[in-house]
């Protein structure tokens, strides 16, 4: 039941029109008349009004306004302002339209002002901008370490048009947002390849509604003409491109009136039989690019062994075996012998060939004025090898010089580092197996439906999933999977939606209910109409929603980039110190002869030193270590029903010791139901219920639907029973209603309402109503004609699992604090069922922000949970807002992380899979610095006075490779994270409201 108010916000439209729905930071509002009609009198419109000097009119988006009340203290707060002409408030549009003298009052101060009243507020100019900013993703191919994502970042900054970027190192990605007018997609594109790298396009913004088709046959140039302009005649078509050398065509469409079966049935009908089309078979994006590295590494180790490994045997395994030794040692010219000669002819191409993406990359980062690990690597193979070749050259041309080379170094180092990549790369293609595995929940084909004019099914076939439209109706059966969102009108079953939002209990659907694309339908047979395909669908945005997150940096990143910034420089300069220490001790005869390997002389000894330092040091590590972490971490946390919307939430949830909850629809059901009824005077119930709910039928208010629902039980026809007119209907906002039924006046309401009508509540009323209070129940008073004639008592049940949720964070010392607009007695009894002690009752929208900015005052990092739009302030507020996935979309629009079980127990799962992320992320950082902080005294010879203990330049090649998959596969021990075993324990009885 959980999740099926979290399928309502999914689903959610106006009067059965298909709308956007995007989880995304900011809401997106239907359009408003330009406007006001009351403002404009005679029909005079804007431009004639600002021909008026120095009047000016903007319009704002206003985010939280429930009613007309609302509306008005807005209206009331703008029209205080200096300068103000007028100002009109349209509540179901949430728009605020001003007429102003720019004079005396600027767009700030009226948005500062609407923000005083307690709503969010947006200069509407500035909300049409943001949607002309379009949000492209790129693959970036080359990137080794995080200097190399910073170079990029710098170097997108500084584009014109470009408004943030961000590169991500672990997913090998880049977020870009950008001024579609000032620069496209492919001058992105052709930025980043001027920094060195390869670019290759996953996605734009303008990719919501497009689909590109494959076309079979000879497609000439005239006949792409026909196609072309018959394609963009089609209703709904915005735009049509035909590419003759792909035989591909390309086109953007509004889904609510087209769809890819009639751009296929079209080209189809004007090629005549010479020309079929089907959908352009999708690259797999990351994954494929991901594979292509594997394989690239995988092949270049392949062939880097071929020639490393007879380097290896005649530089430290022949030299053991006698007869080997003496041909090996057999001179060609002068002192050069055979071993040395096939050293370098056998490292050479490991060197040139094999190696030279290092010898690329270090390049393009030193054009750009930066280094990276490349630059190491380059720096440390060359110096091997091109010693090695001045000592071979040198025994060439002289008969007394003994040569000892190091090609050995070069070669078995980057045998070594090209494994190390390649493990690295198969690991960090782990991280991302959550998305993954989200991605592939939708099924390859679906049963479409046809029906004839009476309605009846009279064909069924079978398509492909990607060919669905809109308004189409699909056949799921048993055992299959649902191919897209939509809505049951035919059928009864049970479906799992535990891949969806991780709730493991089946959900009863019938007709009328929605349905998720990618869940699996248990029993029975189910028609469903599809209401969104593709890039709408719920399972898309998830997984937009995650990979949105797994792009966001976390605040700890910041400590890895400021490290990497120098690292290299710094390493370079230890390896160049460390070199000259150790050959002008040698010279000067700072250390005894016989420290010196009898194979090479005191310049030799120094060089592995410095070559071991330059080696060993890993960017890699550091640069991996958080967002590998953060990777994981949010696709475990989608997988188990918690949406974390990047490294910012994670990282604060992690140091949270104090949550605010909201009491209704968060730590209760949010389904109040009557469940008492005391009547003061003889009356008959049924002709009590009939008066009370012929007022209260006219009220949007929680309370009043459940009167009316608990008024339908006396009346057989439940659904379409009249109740009498209530004449001089009056809304009295946080108090109750007035009317006249059947020449009688009704007051239904609060204790308050009442005393304001002034209505005498007898010694017995309070008595009945402090009764209710204190069983948690809100007390709603009846008055006919003056006189209270009856008490109704409403409860709003507790969630399945609350009292053990709140008494766990106390064991994890985690205070709880409870924030609600109903009554005190109401919410002291609540808070004592549930165990929470500090209570604030009878607060508005924004006493619950100014008490999260109080609590952070005193210090506390501060976790909001609700689920309605008087909470969204108090989201925004917060150091974490955790929205009910069953609450309104503001509210998870304003969160950090959504809990789409609707379940209280993901609360602290959320706060514990932060926990063990950073424990994570701190024994990434633990091991990456401390593996540089031991490894390079080491490799510098620190411990080779006293142990006579040196490290080969290949072995610190080797070490530095293991440290990056170490990081990596430390992170990827995440992906068995479990919640706490104690709310496994929990033995919670379901409740259900009907």
């Amino acid at each position: 039941m959980s999740s099926r108010g979290f399928l309502l916000t999914c689903f959610r439209s106006d009067g059965g029109a298909s709308t956007s729905r995007v989880l995304s930071p900011r809401p997106r509002y239907p359009s408003m008349p330009k406007y006001p009609r009351d403002v404009a009198p005679n029909g005079a419109d804007v431009e004639a009004l600002l021909e008026e000097p120095g009047q000016k009119v903007a319009v704002f988006s206003v985010v939280g306004m429930t009613c007309t009340a609302c509306a008005g203290s807005v209206e009331k707060a703008v029209k205080r302002l200096p300068g103000i002409h007028d100002a009109a408030i349209d509540v179901l549009n949430n728009r605020a339209q001003v007429i102003f003298y720019p004079a005396f009052v600027s767009e700030e101060q009226i948005r500062e002002t609407i923000e005083d009243v307690g709503f969010g507020a947006t200069l509407f100019q500035d909300e049409l901008q943001e949607k002309s900013i379009l949000t492209c993703r790129l693959h970036i191919k080359g990137m080794s370490c995080t200097s190399c994502s910073m170079t990029i970042e710098s170097a997108l900054q500084s584009v014109p048009g470009v408004k943030k970027a961000v590169v991500a190192l672990a997913t090998e990605e880049a977020e870009i947002r950008y001024e579609p007018k000032t620069i496209t997609a492919a001058q992105i594109m052709n930025a980043i390849e001027e920094t060195g790298f390869e670019a290759t396009l996953i996605s734009t913004g303008e990719d919501i509604n497009r689909i590109h088709l494959k076309i079979d046959g000879v497609l000439d140039e005239k006949l792409a003409d026909v196609v072309k302009t018959s394609l963009e005649a089609l209703p709904g078509v915005e735009d049509a491109a035909v590419d003759i050398k792909l035989q591909k065509i390309t086109l953007s469409y509004k889904t609510d009136q087209t769809g890819p079966r009639n751009f296929i049935e079209v080209i189809e009908s004007v090629g005549a039989g010479r020309i079929s089309a089907s959908i352009f078979p999708e690259e797999q994006g990351r994954e494929m690019n991901r594979g292509n590295e594997i394989k690239q590494y995988f092949h270049s180790f392949l062939w880097s062994l071929v020639f490393t490994i007879p380097v290896f045997l005649t530089s430290m395994v022949f030299m053991y075996i006698p007869w080997a030794k003496r041909g090996l040692d057999k001179t060609v010219v002068n002192m050069l012998t055979i071993g040395e000669l096939l050293r370098w002819i056998l490292s050479t191409p490991v060197q040139f060939i094999i190696g030279r993406r290092f010898y690329i990359g270090s390049y393009k980062a030193l054009k750009h004025g930066s280094a990276n690990m490349d630059v190491l690597i380059a720096l440390g193979t060359n110096t091997a090898y091109f010693y090695s070749v001045y000592s071979v050259i040198r025994a060439a041309t002289t008969e007394d010089y003994m040569g000892t080379d190091f090609f050995e170094t070069s070669s078995m180092l980057i045998s070594f580092i090209l494994l190390g990549k390649f493990l690295e790369v198969l690991a960090k293609g782990k991280t991302s197996e959550a998305i993954a595995k989200l991605m592939d929940l939708a099924p390859d084909t679906a049963t479409l439906l046809t029906y004839d004019s009476d309605g009846n099914v009279v064909k069924e076939r079978e398509i492909d999933s990607r060919l669905i439209q809109k308004n189409d109706v699909i056949k799921v059966m048993p055992g299959g999977k649902v191919a897209s969102d939509g809505f049951v009108i035919w059928g009864q079953s049970h479906v799992n939606e535990s891949m969806i939002t991780g709730e493991s209990i089946p959900v009863a659907k019938r007709k009328g209910d929605n349905v998720i694309g990618g869940t699996v339908n248990e029993n029975g047979v189910l028609h469903v109409r599809v209401t969104h395909v593709g890039s709408e669908s719920a399972l898309s945005q998830i997984v937009g929603l995650v990979e949105s997150a797994q792009m966001a940096k976390a605040p700890v990143q910041k400590f890895a980039d400021r490290i990497s910034k120098v690292f290299v420089p710094l390493v370079i300069a230890l390896a160049l110190t460390t070199w000259l220490a150790w050959f002008l001790a040698g010279k000067f005869n700072g250390y005894p002869k016989s420290w010196i390997p009898s194979s090479m002389d005191s310049f030799q000894l120094a060089l592995q030193f410095g070559i071991s330092v330059m080696v060993i040091a890993c960017p890699c590590a550091l640069g991996l270590a958080t967002p590998t972490a953060v990777m994981v971490a949010t696709g475990v946390g989608a997988s188990q029903g918690v949406l974390i919307k990047g490294g910012q939430a994670l990282e604060s949830a992690h140091k949270v010791n104090c949550i605010v909850f909201d009491k209704t629809g968060t730590l209760t059901t949010g389904k109040p139901v009557v469940v008492r009824t005391k009547l003061l005077k003889t009356m008959a119930l049924p002709d009590f219920y009939e008066v009370v709910a012929a007022a209260e039928v006219n009220s949007e208010h929680p309370l009043a639907k459940a009167i009316v629902q608990y008024a339908k039980n006396f009346r057989g026809d439940e659904e379409h029973h009249a109740w009498p007119e209530a004449q001089d209907f009056l809304s009295v906002t946080g108090r109750g209603v007035k009317a006249t039924v059947r020449n009688v006046n009704v007051i239904v309401g609060n204790k308050t309402l009442m005393i304001e009508s002034g209505v005498a509540i007898s010694d017995e009323a309070s008595e009945i109503l402090m009764e209710s209070e204190q069983m948690a129940q809100t007390g709603i008073i009846v008055a006919i004609n003056q006189e209270v004639v009856g008490i109704i008592g409403i409860s709003d049940p507790l969630k399945p699992g609350a009292q053990e949720v709140i008494s766990l964070l106390r064991s994890m010392k985690v205070e709880s604090i409870m924030v609600t607009g109903d009554n005190w007695g109401t919410a002291k009894a609540i808070a004592r069922e549930v165990g929470i002690e500090n209570v604030v009752a009878e607060s508005k929208p924004e006493g619950k922000a100014e008490k999260v900015k109080e609590l952070q005052l005193q210090g506390k990092v501060v976790a909001m949970v609700g689920d309605g739009i008087n909470d969204s302030p108090a989201l925004v507020s917060a150091d974490v807002g955790m929205a009910i996935g069953a609450g309104t979309d503001i509210a998870i629009e304003a969160a950090d992380i959504v809990l789409m079980k609707s379940n209280l127990e993901d609360v602290i799962t959320a706060i514990d899979l932060s926990r063990k992320t950073f424990f994570r992320i701190r024994m990434n950082y633990v091991w990456a610095l401390g593996y540089n902080i031991i490894g390079i005294p080491v490799a510098a010879g620190a411990l080779f006075p006293f142990t006579r203990f040196r490290l080969p330049p290949w072995l610190a090649g080797a070490a530095m490779a293991a440290s990056s998959v170490s990081v990596v596969c430390c992170s990827l021990l995440l992906r068995y994270y479990r919640r706490p075993k104690k709310l496994d324990m929990l033995q919670c009885s379901e409740v259900r409201v009907d």
